[in-house]
């Protein structure tokens, strides 16, 4: 053993020569002992030094949040590589092949180096080290690695023994082998994108500085997290960024929109828009946009979290003037990121045709026994990593395609609502409302969808083109007859299209009118209730919901139609093709057969849905234009309307030299007679007005002269004609109070503050001086009290002061009220005209337009209007004797503490005392956000509303047309291998080969389309009658399919109205039964919502969805089985899926669930502030709050924008991981087709048929969760129905039988002991009252805000049941009568002027129970009749609520409604307060003459209005404290009435 040295060692390890113990070259490649000792062993030895090396580093112990995923996925490469050649070990030590120690010694320095390497690794994961990509030499030490790799391989390749199936375990080696390459890929995949170049601004939002983070140690709040930016690219591909969120949804723990991650940067509203407006700009001036630098901003700060941040691109407000075609700036803003994205759907397209290629060739390879199994690894491979990289670039595909979407979201809504803001008054009165709120909803979201739908328009050709050349290239000419029907049906698809499509647009009409309908009846529903109109009501919604579903139902078949076209196809296309390949004399193999039905199902998408993304397009064309016209409009250009020249006199605030002004534009359109400036509106001509500042200007005249309209011409909302108008420091904006109060829903303090800071000492003043503080202490939670939407909480003097407060905490120079004094008692009256006006206001230049002529003495300038002009102007003591005289009103001398007698107004009978029963400081309580996951008593109530039979025959109908189709496939197959075994007796070898062999594969030249000719000869005796028998089978299966999907579809259409029928007819039915309380309470936008939203969803998109469900349900379970039965093997791989898919989608549902949630209920604050807006443009832009109110509508879509990207984002990370499931299923099924080969025989049709179905099944599995979360989504719409439709208290039914018909004959009245309270838990609004009316008396109530006047008349008209006590009308206890029987007894002029859009004849008499001759007199009584005439009659047009008329001309309308019933009792609450004391007087007399043998119950705020009553009641905190003669209270010196009255009754 002495001259043994290491030539020896190498030698014995190596089985080579002394001599040459080491050759370089062997067998005409680098030698497997060089290769395992110098470039295997060697190198890993070094790696395991150096790495040593860096395990002692220091850790900084600062570094809580977890590592960049660039080293986490480093560590992971280490690991795998070591683990790899552990296992080469194990299999090298059982071969125990010669090179055995030369092996185990390679193996075992590669372990070693490995795992010092990820200890390393590891180390320096904790170590400053990780903000980088680390010591570059490492990465050297594992390139040194490469060499060795890539020889083994090709040692091994050349080698056929490893490469042969029958040596198990050599091929294990080589896969081994090849498995070595993952690691290495991931490594330096790993060394290349770090993805930690912005780990500072990691997903915090706080962090944009870009500091090493040192946050706390818990777990960071979603809330504060960055969507996405800053993520690696495994995270981005895989959507790990998003696990935290879904994790704490699964939790439940989504429970606002505060939750959710912040936008990436470049989505967020401020930055799109900032962006959009520079393509606006650019388009405007033609020029390209500045450098890319300057479109995408650096971060925000944080104070974006906290609403303070300033939009900078507010502050060079842009016009956003018509003369640009907005299809050009989105073009210009999105184009070039959207058309990057189209090169990505091309490359997706192209390998999607791989699939049914790769199992062509994999079939072939099935065929034949003798195919070498390399064959079968190539497809089974290709399968793989084609259906892999598809799902991966489809995946990012939608992803970008819906960021782009939301960017163009973003930018339209703010775009309009920024537009709103500027459009001028008079050009805005051609849209309503509903229209302009319609173009922020509806028709952007169908110009986003036009982004989703582009690309599938051009490319859905391209895919039918390429499909049908395969086709060709597969059964030759054969494939024209199946073309030919599919062609057939295309024109036959549009014409169902445009069909459903007009219908559609028919249907919306309808829809529009009935929730245009339901908003009138529910802002008016105390009308309603009082004058008993609800059957009426109803009937005229049943007759627009008819009309809605008969529509809907031409469309539900039409459709049904179009889903029977499509299912049927594809079985109609593969019998024709088929039945002619045979026919012309071929034979059919399985490769063909099931490579042709796997295209024919792709030439179906196209072809289907081809159609619908054509409406799409379209859709979005029509949208845009609508939205087009919108920034056509002219904005206000105040520059122009106002004089720039100031006057010599400095002292002038407001001037005005023949002024003409008109509520219709100089280029009005033809739409807008119909709407707001109806014809015969007013215009205000040759106006001289001279005010100086500090003056207050008392502006009078009778109802309908022009007063408000003048205010509205100072501020600009009119259009100039001529004329000069000049108002010193318009910039500064008004303070303007409107006669119809707007009040934001929001808390009372915010009403008033309205942007500004709060000022302790001013905003008490304010509220001093408006008479608040009493309402205040009222109010639940103080000023911090939420009021309703348009302030349905309160009443309208509070309404009315609320809005002065906000004007005067404004802090102007000049002020316009529109007659605040109205809707308030004298005393408040004159409290608001002394402390506010006089002295809280002194200094400033003040207008004021009123009826009160007691307070016009304190003028220094009075104007008198009449019919749009000024005819006289001077001091009170020139203008006050040609207004009718009134008796002056003394001051009081006891200016007694019943200060403020604000009126509560018939709209509110739940004085604001009584509308708060908890705490809570949000009383409507905001809408209740169901939680959780449906209760089964959803699904059964939908199930009841389609009706039970017919529920159980659409299932079975579903069953038998999904068994047909799978028998009919399975039928194929059969055919396909009986064929193969017949065939094997009667074809000679070369026959044979014609469709076995393996050339066959797909683009062989002419091969295909000829066999050779002796087969023919041989078949046609015997096969004939086989091809035929089969061919029929064949045949009649599919036949019987396509007769089970027609029952299926028109049953299920049939089942789908039905529901919709039953649900509405519910909902509307509890929602006119229920009681007042209930309208006080909810706002009205969510019961709206109920009526518009909900039921479109249970219209439409609930039964479209649950029909995808269901049929994907079926497909899949159809699918299971048949691939079990082919291929029995692959349930083994399958349930560990199962559980997988399981598991996901349960982890993806919930989180998924909450954020659909989350976006809907974000997205009603968006519209609702934006209707708000619309509503309140006076007050608005006369203020100059336009930019504040841009700034929050941004804020909210933020809040939105942010739930919807996630939810996108969610639906995603399910997809990716689907797709991965279906990869695995279709490569696991391939991998054991050709295990199976090797081994036994199997049958070629089974396994094609098995893989035709899986290549479809991602697209399945996907489509089964989407569609499931969908329609939970939509059955939420049913739960919300039903809660309506179930849960409102609602007012008693029944009717009395025993009333006889002329009663009540006398109008005797009588109150005993009546108690009564809005809600348990709140102090009694009457207290005991105990009164009789004699028949035939005159009675006029008085008291403050609070003290049961209103309440009387409800208890009254039942609209509030009594606690206790009772009242009697002629003797009759009025709760034994029948609801509808009592309102129709008695009549009641409402406070709140009611009118529905119509004629003024259906306003007047809706039941059409009068001639018209009798209706003209009534107008003519009320001193209507001019008006009415000037419009065009009774059947005159009186706008949306009314908004022909003034104020006061409506009330005398509601006053025409009630002579109208001759009803023996009437009650009047303050009808006349929006009148001038003329026509006031006119009327009193009406009321007595008509009124003269009837009981009259009149609330008043004005006292000379009572004082010809025949009794006065004072009522006080719920009693009755005084009830005599006028004359008799004015006698008694410490009576209430007396001092209200002053010295006036004598």
């Amino acid at each position: 053993m002495s001259d043994f040295g290491p030539a020896e060692l190498v030698a014995g390890l190596c089985h080579t020569d002394r001599d040459n113990p080491l050759p370089l070259w062997q067998n005409g490649h680098i030698s497997s002992c060089f290769n395992q000792l110098i470039l295997g062993a060697l190198p890993h030895a070094a790696m395991a030094i150096f790495s040593s090396c860096y395990l002692s580093m220091a850790r900084c112990s600062l570094l809580q949040t977890s590592p960049p995923c660039g080293w986490t996925l480093r560590l992971l490469s280490a690991l795998l590589a070591a683990l790899l050649f552990t296992a080469d070990v194990i299999l090298v030590s059982v071969l125990q092949l010669g090179d055995m120690y030369l092996d185990i010694l390679t193996d075992s320095c590669a372990i070693l180096a490995w795992l010092v390497h990820f200890s390393a690794i590891a180390v320096l994961q904790r170590t400053a080290v990780r903000r980088s990509r680390g010591p570059p030499l490492l990465l050297v030490m594992v390139l040194l690695l490469v060499p060795n790799l890539v020889i083994t391989l090709m040692i091994y390749c050349d080698n056929k023994e490893y490469l042969n199936i029958t040596e198990p375990l050599k091929l294990a080696r080589f896969v081994l082998a090849t498995a070595r390459t993952l690691p290495f890929l991931f490594y330096l995949l790993a060394f290349a994108f770090p993805c930690i170049s912005d780990a500072g601004y990691t997903l915090y939002i706080n962090a944009v500085d870009g500091s090493p983070l040192i946050p706390e140690r818990t777990q960071p709040d979603t809330g504060e997290m960055v969507a996405e930016d800053g993520s690696s690219c495994v995270s981005r591909l895989f959507y790990l960024w998003l696990n935290p969120l879904l994790r704490r949804g699964q939790q439940g723990q989504l429970e606002r929109p505060t939750d959710v991650y912040h936008l990436p940067w470049k989505l967020r509203t401020s930055v799109v828009c900032r962006y959009f407006h520079q393509c606006w700009e650019a388009c405007q001036r033609g020029a390209a946009v500045r450098d890319r630098e300057d479109q995408w901003p650096r971060p925000v700060s944080r104070n974006l979290l906290s609403g303070t941040w300033s939009s900078h691109y507010q502050e060079e407000t842009l016009d956003l003037d018509g003369k640009v075609k907005l299809l050009k700036v989105l073009h210009k803003a999105f184009g070039v990121r959207y058309y990057i994205l189209g090169v990505l759907k091309v490359i997706v397209n192209m390998l999607s045709f791989a699939g049914p290629l790769l199992l062509s060739s994999l079939v072939n390879f099935m065929e034949d026994k003798e195919a070498p199994v390399s064959w079968g690894v190539w497809c089974a491979l290709g399968l793989f990593a084609t259906t892999l990289l598809c799902s991966v670039l489809r995946n990012i595909f939608d992803f970008e395609v819906s960021k782009v979407a939301l960017s163009a979201r973003a930018a339209l809504v703010s775009a309009i609502y920024g537009k709103a803001l500027r459009v001028s008054g008079c050009s805005l009165a051609g849209f309503t409302l509903g229209e302009v709120v319609n173009l922020m909803s509806t028709d952007t979201d169908r110009v986003v969808n036009f982004f989703r739908s582009f690309h599938e328009l051009w490319s859905m050709p391209v895919q039918f083109s390429i499909t049908l050349y395969l086709l060709y290239v597969q059964v030759g000419v054969a494939f024209l007859g199946g073309l030919c029907v599919a062609l057939v049906l295309v024109p036959f698809n549009k014409f169902l299209a445009s069909r459903i499509l007009s219908n559609n647009k028919h249907m919306l009409g309808c829809k529009d009118n009935r929730v245009k309908l339901m908003t009138e009846i529910l802002f008016g529903i105390r009308v309603i209730k009082f004058y008993n109109w609800e059957p009426h009501f109803t009937q005229k919604v049943a007759d627009c919901r008819q009309q809605e579903l008969s529509h809907l139902k031409a469309i539900k078949y039409l459709d049904a139609m179009c889903v029977y076209t499509w299912a049927a196809l594809p079985v109609v296309i593969s019998i024709l093709t088929f039945l002619t390949y045979v026919l012309l004399g071929h034979q059919l193999t399985a490769a063909k057969v099931f490579t042709t039905l796997a295209l024919v199902g792709m030439l179906i998408t196209p072809l289907n849905a081809f159609p619908w993304v054509l409406n799409g397009v379209l859709e979005a064309k029509v949208s845009l234009e609508r939205t087009q016209r919108f920034f056509e409009l002219t904005n206000q250009d105040l520059q122009a309307y106002y004089a720039l020249v100031s006057p010599e006199d400095s002292q002038t605030s407001v001037l005005l030299s023949q002024g003409t002004f008109s509520w219709q534009g100089p280029n009005s359109f033809e739409g807008e007679t119909e709407t707001g400036a109806a014809k015969g509106s007013l215009q205000l001509h040759s106006l001289n007005l001279h005010v100086k500042k500090g003056s207050l200007v008392v502006v009078v005249g009778k109802v309908g002269c022009g007063k408000s309209s003048l205010l509205a011409a100072l501020t600009g909302e009119l259009n100039r004609l001529s004329g000069v108008l000049f108002v010193t420091d318009r910039e500064a904006g008004f303070g303007l109070a409107s006669q119809e109060p707007w009040i934001q829903h929001a808390s009372v303090r915010d009403n008033i503050l309205f942007g500004k800071d709060y000022e302790a000492a001013f905003y008490q003043a304010v509220i001093e001086a408006c008479a608040l503080s009493d309402d205040l202490n009222v109010l639940p939670n103080g000023d911090k009290t939420e009021v309703g939407e348009n302030g349905v909480t309160l009443s309208g003097g509070q309404k009315a002061r609320l809005a002065l407060a906000r004007a005067v905490y404004m802090d102007k120079d000049i002020y316009l009220l529109d007659d605040p004094l109205a809707a308030v008692d004298t005393d408040v009256a004159e409290h608001l005209m002394t402390k506010c006006i006089m002295e809280l206001l002194r200094g400033k230049t003040r207008i004021l337009c009123t009826h009160r002529i007691e307070f016009v003495d304190e003028a220094d300038l009075v104007v008198l209007m009449d019919n749009g002009t000024i005819i006289r102007t001077g001091t009170p003591a020139e203008i006050l004797p040609l207004v009718e005289a009134v008796p002056k009103k003394r001051k009081n001398e006891h200016n007694m503490k019943e200060k403020d007698g604000t009126e509560q107004d018939e709209d509110e009978q739940g004085s604001p005392p009584d509308l708060h029963v908890d705490d809570d400081p949000d009383m409507l309580g905001a809408e209740q956000k169901q939680v959780g996951g449906l209760a089964w008593r959803v699904y059964q109530t939908y199930w009841v509303a389609v009706g039970r039979v017919l529920a159980i025959s659409i299932l079975l109908s579903l069953l038998l047309m999904q068994a047909s189709k799978n028998v009919s496939d399975w039928w194929l197959s059969h055919w396909i291998s009986e064929l193969k075994n017949n065939g094997s007796t009667w074809t000679n070898g070369s026959s044979s080969a014609a469709f076995s062999s393996p050339h066959l594969l797909l683009f062989s030249p002419g091969g295909l389309i000829s066999p050779l000719p002796s087969v023919q000869t041989d078949l046609s005796n015997n096969t004939n009658s086989d091809v035929k028998f089969y061919l029929t089978v064949y045949g009649s299966i599919a036949m019987a399919n396509t007769v089970f999907t027609a029952i299926r579809a028109f049953l299920y259409a049939y089942g789908g109205i039905c529901a919709a029928s039953v649900i509405h007819n519910r909902l509307l039915d509890q929602v006119l039964k229920a009681t007042v309380t209930f309208f006080d309470t909810t706002p009205l936008g969510r019961i709206l919502n109920r009526f518009s939203s909900d039921l479109y969803s249970v219209d439409d998109s609930l039964p479209f969805i649950l029909n995808i469900l269901l049929a994907n349900i079926f497909s899949l379970l159809g699918m299971l089985v048949v691939i079990s039965y082919g291929l029995p093997w692959v349930l083994v791989p399958l349930l560990p899926l199962a559980v997988l898919y399981y598991r996901t989608q349960h982890f993806y549902r919930h989180t998924s669930r909450e954020l659909k949630r989350l976006c809907s209920l974000t997205l009603s604050p968006v519209y609702s502030h934006f209707s708000e807006t619309v509503t309140g443009l006076g007050t608005i832009r006369a203020s100059g709050s336009s930019a504040r109110f841009e700034e929050e509508s941004a804020r909210r879509l933020e809040q939105n924008q942010r739930c919807l990207f996630l939810s996108n984002a969610a639906m995603q990370w399910l997809d990716i991981r689907l797709q991965l499931i279906g990869v695995a299923v279709v490569t696991g099924l391939g991998v054991i087709a050709v295990v199976q080969h090797q081994f036994s025989s199997v049958d070629p049709g089974l396994v094609g048929l098995s893989l035709s179905y899986a290549l479809s099944i991602t697209a399945l599995l996907s489509g089964l969760i989407f569609s499931f979360t969908q329609t939970e989504m939509q059955l939420v719409s049913v739960e919300r129905t039903e809660e309506y439709s179930t849960g409102l208290p609602t007012e008693p039914q029944h009717q009395s039988a025993q009333l006889p018909p002329a009663w009540p004959e006398h109008g005797w009245l009588e109150f005993r002991n009546v108690v009564l309270t809005y809600r348990d838990g709140l102090p009694n609004a009457l207290d005991g009252v105990s009164l009789v009316v004699r028949p035939g008396e005159k009675i006029g109530i008085v008291g403050r805000t609070g003290s049961g006047k209103s309440t009387m008349f409800l208890a009254l008209f039942r609209m509030v049941e009594l606690k206790q006590g009772q009242i009697l009308l002629d003797q009759l206890d009025i709760s034994t009568v029948g609801l509808a029987q009592l309102r129709l007894r008695m009549a009641i002029i409402p406070q709140d002027p009611f009118l529905f859009s119509g004629t003024i004849r259906e306003n007047l008499d809706p039941c059409g129970r009068h001639p018209d001759q009798h209706l003209l007199d009534v107008l003519e009584q009320c001193h209507l009749s001019p008006v009415v005439c000037r419009m065009g009659g009774l059947d005159a047009v009186v706008g949306e609520r009314g908004k022909s008329f003034s104020v006061g001309q409506r009330q005398l309308l509601c006053l025409a409604r009630a002579l109208l019933t001759q009803a023996k009792l009437l009650c009047i609450d303050e009808a006349t307060a929006s009148v001038d004391q003329k026509t006031d007087k006119l009327l009193q007399q009406t009321i007595r003459e008509k009124f003269q043998d009837k009981t009259v119950l009149t609330i008043a705020h004005r006292i000379n209005t009572i004082l010809d009553c025949d009794r006065v009641l004072v009522m006080h905190a719920g009693k009755v404290v005084e009830f005599d003669t006028p004359a008799a209270l004015c006698q008694t010196d410490n009576s209430i009435f007396h001092r209200l009255v002053g010295d006036q009754g004598e």
